[in-house]
């Protein structure tokens, strides 16, 4: 999946070697496990057990990665939307079908 999302991003006419692959798909999980721990740090001084959305937000941004975290928050945005849309539309189908 990391080298199809890798493969996305490149121009049509480049390539990309089997090494370089590697290295990034090695660094991905890496990458996300440092992340995950900074905000699981902050849930343990907050005295939480549950990482949120907005955890790793503002751990992304302590890390130097405030771009992207303005991108994750608007994707983690419109994800929530759509599943708030979901399920108030199986609610409503629910309710349409027992009548």
């Amino acid at each position: 999946n990391i080298g199809k999302i890798m493969k996305r991003v490149l121009p049509d006419n480049s390539k990309m070697t089997k090494d370089a692959k590697d290295l990034v798909q090695e660094c991905v999980p890496e990458f996300i496990c440092f992340v995950t721990g900074i905000a699981a740090d902050r849930c343990t001084k907050e005295k939480r057990k549950t990482i949120n959305g907005d955890d790793i937000l503002k751990a992304l941004q302590q890390l130097g990665f405030a771009e992207h975290a303005e991108i994750v928050r608007v994707y983690f945005e419109r994800k929530v939307a759509q599943e708030a849309a979901a399920a108030a539309a199986a609610a409503a189908g629910g309710k349409a079908a027992t009548r």
